[in-house]
């Protein structure tokens, strides 16, 4: 099996770093399948934003008590990370790789976490407007400005797979989500999971809303999720993936899905560019 290629983050060097003049940036890349960043923080914001292909997005929240939280990002979506979060990127699918850098001055003051943000047609056609070559500086501004009004009124949703702390953490609820995520079709309940790890399902039920502020069946629908849209867009059928998925009927999954997501998997599906 062929090793992922490492892609060095710049870091706060990067050409494309933003400032107060040029608040936003954009930098663009094509990315290969199993492409991935090394962990790394900078200075400025940053939308996680790919115009094809299929990315997995790992951060720390600055400001949270978890460990990291997993996004995997399809075309419709991105993932806002902000400033001085530790993060990394791994290309699950090739990918038309669109990064937004975005100065800490007109970050949104409420946004300190990262959250998956839903991309809107205009925001969508604005970040290659943004790309253009030779961009005069008052067109710039313009579609700068413009970009952070949509980025601001933008949808956010509540998916991304949070894990406890590797170290520091309750190591019983880190084996039962690693468990979950290892066999995602497995249809255990929470109280056969805990007895796996040697735990109460009233115990794994209270440490999962005190270290990852969720109910177990809200994260294992994200869990799913994330295991779900990279099959989707490789185009493997969607009876196939809610079989995968541990659902007993199509309909069910793709029900849960669109309650999600906001549209089927069928809209997701063989999309990976």
């Amino acid at each position: 099996m062929p090793r992922p290629r490492s892609v060095v983050p710049t870091g706060d060097t990067d050409p494309f770093r933003p400032s107060r003049a040029r608040p936003v940036r954009v930098r663009s890349r094509h990315l290969p399948a199993d492409a991935h960043f090394e962990p790394h923080r900078h200075a400025w914001a940053q939308l996680a934003y790919c115009a094809t292909g299929i990315l997995q997005v790992g951060a720390a929240d600055p400001d949270s008590a978890t460990g990291e939280t997993t996004y995997i990002v399809p075309p419709s979506r991105a993932v806002w990370i902000a400033p001085r979060a530790l993060h990394s990127v791994h290309v699950l699918e090739d990918a038309q790789f669109r990064t937004l850098y975005l100065d800490a001055s007109v970050a949104p003051p409420d946004w300190q976490g990262c959250r998956v943000v839903v991309v809107s047609p205009l925001l969508r056609e604005l970040i290659p407007a943004l790309d253009a070559p030779n961009l005069p500086r008052a067109r710039e501004d313009l579609l700068a400005a413009l970009a952070l009004d949509e980025l601001r009124g933008a949808a956010t949703q509540a998916l991304g797979v949070p894990l406890p702390p590797a170290h520091g953490g309750d190591k019983r609820l880190r084996a039962l989500c690693e468990a979950v995520l290892r066999s995602p079709a497995e249809k255990a309940t929470l109280a056969q999971w805990a007895a796996d790890v040697g735990a109460s399902e009233r115990t794994m039920a209270r440490l999962f809303r005190e270290q990852l502020g969720t109910s177990y069946q809200q994260w294992r629908q994200q869990a799913v999720l994330a295991h779900a849209l990279p099959l989707l867009a490789r185009g493997v059928p969607v009876s196939q993936v809610a079989a995968a998925s541990g659902y007993a009927s199509e309909s069910a999954f793709t029900a849960m899905f669109k309650a999600a997501m906001g549209q089927p998997p069928s809209r997701l599906h063989g999309r990976a560019g």
